[in-house]
């Protein structure tokens, strides 16, 4: 009866159960207008301004990390920490690095240990691989990441892989496509408008569109396009002038903030006004015409979670599409669906160029790709593995095979705003460092097969139209 009466007082029932409306009206608070939506978003930008601080030095800016003697040896220059600091005694010329205490270890800032590398490339055995591979006189590889369902690991993915990049010596630049500035941050970026994001490379290109189309016009006695002020000051603005520098020595970035969604809504306009505008060129053309190309070895997209205009610029400029999703069936069907779309939308634009191409007799257009590969990220090898061969089955060579694990050190190294290859080993116990790292570095080694195979394939193209 006890057990009864338990019951009939609601002690083990759901907490669904029994609720009172009075109770529920007091605790909700009153109807919120668009004045409280201002509240909210001031107090979330407070807090997010004090999470990302937390990375900045005294200058007020991120700052990268200095690597000890044990980690170069072990991840960055392929030689005996003996022989390496042999050869920094009998060269003072190098950088020596430096003890944070009598006798302690060495630390080394990341340009210094590009120096050191490129002197182990000169002066060390020549059957070690001390530098990256890099085809000369070809242009910079872009890499796009995309997907448009949230919460994938998308521009985690898109950060490590431009880190493992820097450290193994390649320039990098940072393109964030996304207005929610989640790369941005990342890279200790500051943005003020959308004049220092990538739309002014996009507004540019319609603008010289318009430009070409008004001395045809003129040509035809018809009157001109206008240009308003927006186009007029896109014309003004230098494509370098956006690229700003970070904590990395060899990381640029082209930033953004919430204004690029405004991008989203402009580019359509444009496109009704102008129909002979190309709109997914704006981007690749942009960057090969500022020469952005040839300063960079490799140039990463970071897309918003849609696939609106910023991203199909984003996906027709890339060269690689990394597709980032979980081992869940929402989240292999989502992915599905995106591949989907973006089928529908590039052979569309495809379709309607190559009515008028047949007609002048022009060449017609086909969007390709160097590869495209789906990513497995945040896997969980105990609860994931049926679903995640599953999914491999499926998708074929289309599937990288490494699984991009969620360790300790991702989440640690999240919570302090950092990459995990910014965090200090010495703030882990050094195997949950080891491990925590090994899964970014095996995502790194699987792209960089990719890219090598690419840049050959692209290297025996080049010599073989030279010898005819």
């Amino acid at each position: 009866m006890a057990r009864e009466s338990s019951r009939e007082a609601g002690t083990d029932l759901p907490p669904y159960f029994n609720l009172s409306p009075d109770a529920c009206l007091a605790a909700i608070g009153p109807a919120v207008g668009t004045q409280e939506l201002a509240r909210i978003a001031g107090l979330a930008g407070r807090g997010r301004d004090d999470l990302a601080s937390r990375g900045l030095g005294e200058e007020g800016r991120k700052t990268l990390r200095q690597f000890s003697t044990w980690e170069i040896c072990r991840y960055l220059i392929p030689v005996a920490q003996g022989h390496f600091r042999r050869v920094l005694k009998a060269n003072p010329d190098l950088p020596q690095g430096r003890s944070e205490t009598e006798g302690g270890a060495k630390w080394f800032a990341l340009d210094e240990v590009l120096r050191l590398r490129a002197f182990f490339a000169a002066e060390g055995a020549k059957k070690k691989n001390y530098l990256p591979y890099r085809p000369a006189g070809l242009p910079a590889k872009m890499v796009a990441v995309a997907n448009f369902k949230g919460g994938v690991g998308k521009t985690s993915t898109c950060a490590h892989l431009a880190m493992s990049a820097a450290l193994d010596g390649y320039r990098v630049l940072v393109i964030d496509l996304d207005a929610q500035g989640s790369m941005t941050s990342i890279f200790g970026g500051r943005v003020a408008d959308e004049w220092q994001t990538a739309f002014p490379l996009l507004a540019r290109h319609y603008a010289r569109h318009l430009q070409a189309e008004n001395r045809a016009r003129a040509d035809r006695g018809e009157a001109p396009h206008p240009l308003d002020a927006t186009l007029g000051e896109a014309l003004k603005a230098s494509p370098e002038a956006i690229v700003q520098k970070t904590h990395w020595p060899n990381i640029d970035l082209i930033g953004s903030q919430l204004n690029l969604y405004w991008a989203e809504f402009q580019i359509p306009v444009w496109r009704l006004q102008a129909r002979g505008w190309k709109l997914w060129d704006a981007l690749s053309d942009s960057l090969a015409d500022s020469g952005l190309l040839d300063r960079y070895d490799l140039i990463f997209l970071d897309t918003p979670p849609a696939l609106g205009y910023l991203t199909i610029n984003g996906l027709a400029a890339a060269d690689i599409l990394l597709v980032p999703l979980g081992a869940s069936f929402l989240e292999f069907d989502s992915t599905g669906r995106f591949f989907d779309m973006l089928h529908s939308t590039f052979a569309s634009i495809e379709e309607g160029e190559n009515i008028a191409a047949r007609a002048l007799g022009r060449p017609e257009l086909a969007f390709e790709w160097d590869a495209v590969r789906a990513v497995l990220t945040r896997y969980d090898g105990a609860q994931q593995a049926e679903l995640a061969a599953f999914v491999q089955t499926w998708l074929g060579r289309a599937m990288a095979p490494q699984r991009q694990e969620f360790t300790a050190l991702i989440g640690q190294a999240g919570e302090q705003v950092n990459g995990i290859y910014e965090a200090d080993y010495r703030d882990f116990n050094r195997e949950t460092y080891i491990r925590g790292r090994e899964t970014f570095d095996a995502t790194w080694a699987e792209f960089k097969r990719l890219l090598y195979g690419i840049w050959r394939r692209d290297e025996l193209a080049a010599a073989g139209a030279a010898a005819e």
